[in-house]
């Protein structure tokens, strides 16, 4: 009996002390898990940037048409017949060529990014146009029906330049990669032009005592509003920086106006009339331009890299 209590008293020490011994050796934890985080939001925020690119009308014809003819001084029949003769003849198309320029200017705009791969936004650019101006010259040949032996040579011309143009639009687009967008966009244009018009006749050759040289003239500059959309694509190669190539087709609708009444100044004895002569055109065309953009990215989270 006593060996027996003995033998169990020792096994109840060495358990004792094998726990003991277990309890003072370092615990084991299991290893983080990696949790993968979501993509950020690289194009959300703020941007601003520049571009460049050129720009080419689409109508560039000019039209001038005259109305009725009111004299101011009393002419002799025959003088009467060649200003008529001279006034119909100012009613013309002018194609005034390509119209095309240099523009340069800079943006602003906000981004926001959302279900990862669509991305909204609104943008505001302001261009410079140079190297813009057109002129064309129309000339027309009418006969007088008092002096039917005389043609009357009528002479139109046009000198007009884009100076500046401007756009407030809306963007929406699609995240091909998370690099590359590919959008498309429209909204406000807003633009600015000057325009020189003449409108010149006389008698070819000059025959009897009515015959004479008229001219009359004027010019305008206008600021007008309108319409543009298109789309591009672009590119964050950087982070913070993209780089996008863009096509606008804008509309600014046409612009009247009204030339100076005709003058007669030739011969000295001047005869004033007035012609009531307008020029009108179309303001609408294209843009190609490419364009760098920095990105603020105020706000964007930092990414969760483990959780224990």
């Amino acid at each position: 009996m006593k060996k027996t209590l003995i033998s169990a008293t020792v096994i109840a020490l060495a358990l004792s002390a094998g726990a003991a011994l277990a309890a003072d050796l370092p615990s084991r934890k299991e290893a983080p898990i990696y949790v993968p985080p979501p993509p950020p939001p690289l194009w959300t925020g703020f941007y601003v940037g520049l571009n460049a690119g050129g720009t080419f009308a689409n109508n560039n014809n000019d039209t001038f048409v005259t109305g009725p003819l009111a004299l101011s001084s009393a002419v002799s029949p025959l003088g009467t017949a060649h200003q008529v003769a001279a006034i119909a003849g100012g009613n013309g198309v002018v194609n005034g060529g390509s119209n095309g320029g240099f523009i340069g200017g800079g943006q602003v705009g906000y981004n926001f990014q959302f279900y990862n791969s669509f991305v909204v936004g609104l943008e505001a650019d302001i261009q410079g146009v140079a190297a813009s101006n057109s002129n064309a010259t129309l000339s027309n040949v009418t006969v007088g029906p008092g002096f039917p032996n005389t043609p009357v040579v009528t002479t139109l011309a046009v000198q007009k330049s884009l100076d500046y143009i401007g756009t407030v639009r809306g963007r929406i687009g699609y995240l091909v990669t998370p690099t590359l967008l590919v959008y498309g966009t429209g909204g406000l244009a807003y633009g600015g032009g000057t325009a020189t018009a003449a409108l010149a006749g006389a008698e070819v050759p000059p025959a009897g005592p009515n015959n004479g040289f008229w001219t009359s003239g004027g010019s305008f500059s206008n600021s007008q509003a309108g319409w543009t959309v298109g789309g591009g694509v672009e590119w964050m190669f950087l982070p913070n920086w993209s780089a996008k190539v863009e096509y606008l087709y804008y509309d600014l609708g046409s612009v009247t106006a009204a030339l100076s009444p005709a003058v007669q100044i030739f011969p000295p004895s001047a005869v004033y009339w007035a012609s009531a002569t307008t020029v009108s055109s179309r303001l609408n065309g294209n843009i190609i331009r490419a364009g760098i953009n920095y990105h603020f990215n105020w706000g964007t989270p930092a990414p969760v890299v483990a959780k224990y």
